[in-house]
């Protein structure tokens, strides 16, 4: 429970304008645990209003999506736009296509995305949208045109001086691809830099794919080094997830020297003892497009297991939930711990429920919040927007010289807050309070707005 008075206060009130907005408020009060170590320091915060202008976004956008189907039917989703903080920089963050969307979902992304983007160092504020459709199962011509109708009208409310989006969960390359080229037509001109997660044609970065997952053994690799004495080098390690950040992150882990035994998707999970053939997952998940299960129907001694919940069952060194939020309960918890696991990173957001992350904490795992852990993605992205403005392309060693130069500054800025705090290895408290004081230092700045 929260101690210091002016932050009970802002989330009790939050609390009574959000109470239908369960995501959104487990993500404030994360925050505001951290937060509570260094409000008391900074009195001028509570006479400028500025925690409570911290938690409410700068604009929300929500519409209506129309569009028809192979069949002719006219099919209608919601879509959002949460333009949340843009003290540092233009609103950056992803779109995710997914049924789970709501309000709740896109705020808490958007919220969380603040400190992600303070944390790269690169001039971006945070945001973020989506909709409750799903393109899983979708021909590529009712996906196409979704996103048309989608990009229709959130074109207005876009620029690369006001607001670049990018892929999320069910946008990948040809969702973004589809999304610029409606965007192109509409505003009869190339701004490349107003959507990120491109093709390698038309403005894309090399690495960008790779990013998020990559980015993750990079930030893992450097808390491993520095708070166990460890690496990933013969480590037995399960991934979350199917998609682009479990896919790269399984990749960078193995070529690290971890085995990955395990991986899942909303249906299930896949064991194989011997380690992923990622060959094969990639063929599945990006030709095929087919579920996680068919790994077991074509790969000898590997075993599918329904229930994806059921994979922290599995015994690991390394835990990397890459899948969505609140994926780890305190039972999936408690099975790492009782297997013997030694560490937790997130390379989704915020996959550990509450009760999870005190277990994982208070039985010694070393823990990294995804907004420290899977901020690779962003902050390429954010590379990416500066090889359209100079009109250049870097080579996708250049690109992944910068990212891991990234990510071990955002471990250093993690750590080194949780240090002031004096929570040393703390890296929860320290990627909030880090994260938070440059956003809060530049709201100060600029005024009541």
């Amino acid at each position: 429970m929260l101690q210091n008075e002016y932050l009970k206060r802002v989330y009790e009130e939050v609390q009574r304008r959000d109470s239908h907005e369960p995501e959104f408020l487990q993500a404030v009060l994360e925050v505001f645990e951290s937060l509570e170590l260094v409000v008391d320091k900074h009195p001028e915060w509570e006479k400028a209003g500025l925690i409570e202008r911290f938690v409410e976004p700068e604009r929300v956008v929500e519409f209506r999506v129309p569009w028809v189907d192979d069949n002719g039917n006219t099919r209608v989703n919601r879509g959002y736009r949460v333009q949340y903080n843009s003290a540092i920089g233009p609103y950056k963050g992803g779109l995710r296509f997914h049924p789970s969307v709501n309000l709740s979902v896109i705020k808490f992304l958007g919220f969380e995305q603040i400190l992600k983007n303070s944390l790269t160092t690169l001039p971006m504020g945070g945001g973020k949208g989506g909709s409750d459709f799903d393109p899983k199962g979708k021909s590529d011509g009712e996906v196409m045109r979704f996103c048309q109708s989608f990009m229709t009208e959130l074109y207005r409310h876009i620029g690369q001086f006001t607001d670049t989006p990018a892929g999320d969960i069910g946008v990948g390359a040809r969702e973004v691809g589809y999304m610029f080229g409606q965007y192109k037509r509409i505003v009869d001109r190339f701004d490349g830099g107003v959507i990120t997660g491109k093709g390698l044609t038309f403005g894309g970065s090399l690495a960008r794919t790779q990013a998020t997952g990559y980015g993750l053994c990079y930030f893992g690799a450097e808390a491993l080094k520095h708070l166990k004495g460890e690496s990933y080098a013969g480590k037995t390690v399960v991934v979350s997830g199917s998609g682009n950040v479990a896919q790269y992150a399984a990749e960078k882990c193995t070529q690290l020297g971890g085995k990955v035994v395990a991986m899942s998707d909303s249906q299930g999970y896949i064991y194989d003892p011997r380690g992923i053939d990622l060959k094969k997952l990639f063929d599945i998940k990006q030709r095929r497009r087919a579920r996680i299960s068919v790994y077991a129907d074509e790969v000898p001694g590997s075993e599918y297991h329904e229930g994806c919940r059921n994979i922290w069952n599995v015994k690991c060194d390394i835990a990397m939930p890459c899948a969505s939020q609140n994926e780890m309960d305190a039972e999936g918890a408690k099975a790492l711990i009782a297997n013997g696991a030694i560490a937790v990173f997130e390379g989704a957001n915020m996959p550990l429920t509450p009760e999870a992350i005190a277990l994982v904490q208070g039985s010694g795992l070393l823990y990294s919040p995804g907004k420290a852990s899977n901020a690779g993605g962003v902050a390429t992205s954010g590379l990416e927007m500066s090889q359209n403005s100079i009109r250049m392309s870097w080579s996708f060693e250049e690109v992944d010289e910068k990212l891991q130069g990234i990510m071990k500054n955002i471990y250093k800025a993690c750590y080194d807050a949780s240090v002031e705090c004096g929570r040393p290895g703390d890296l929860m408290v320290g990627a909030n309070v880090a994260g938070f004081l440059k956003v809060a230092e530049a709201m100060m700045a600029q005024g009541v707005v």
